[in-house]
């Protein structure tokens, strides 16, 4: 009775398809919380590839070797204080007349980098104030110790060699070893 009503109004039905609940769809739940899931792993695992491929090549400081050169003795005049390699290398070579010493170019207070003085004959730190004799011996300022002596030796080739990687504390008494300062007769 109802498509005999629907016909002779003279109007064309218009029905909503709805998916009954057994029709497959595009996507459903579970195929998207499926797909999102091994997206997930998948994408913990190429951060943790990324990352081991990191660590194969580790970072690395590239610096200058603590041993070095620094010419022959008759380059350096005696009773100076040579600021040859103060920038390069953080190194004051002392020259007196019974020998050489080296002197590491860094405050014992905070790490600066001093300045020689050569008309008050002393090193002057211009972070804080500190000042050390021509000998490295701290005299005023906030620096709690002298100035570090380094290793000083002559080379087979007759050149001043310095090795920065041997420390002499002169609180330590360090300043007396053989190593700490090299004799020569000018």
């Amino acid at each position: 009775m109802a498509d005999e009503l629907i016909a002779k109004s003279g109007e064309t039905e218009h029905s909503i398809v709805k998916a009954e609940e057994g029709e497959a769809t595009i996507w459903s739940r579970r195929d998207f919380f499926s797909l999102a899931g091994w997206g997930g792993i998948l994408a913990a695992l190429a951060a943790g590839g990324l990352a081991f491929g990191r660590f194969m090549f580790p970072r690395v400081l590239f610096e200058p070797l603590p041993t070095f050169k620094a010419g022959l003795p008759e380059e350096y005049p005696v009773g100076t204080v040579s600021e040859r390699w103060k920038q390069e290398q953080r190194v004051w070579l002392v020259h007196e007349p019974d020998g050489f010493y080296a002197i590491l170019a860094v405050c014992t207070h905070l790490g600066c980098t001093p300045n020689w003085l050569n008309a008050e004959n002393k090193f002057k730190c211009p972070c804080h104030g500190s000042g050390f004799r021509r000998t490295g011996i701290n005299f005023e300022g906030p620096a709690p110790r002298p100035l570090e002596r380094v290793k000083i030796a002559l080379a087979d080739d007759g050149q001043l060699v310095i090795d920065k990687s041997v420390l002499f504390r002169y609180e330590n008494g360090d300043w007396t070893k053989p190593e700490a300062f090299l004799k020569l007769k000018a």
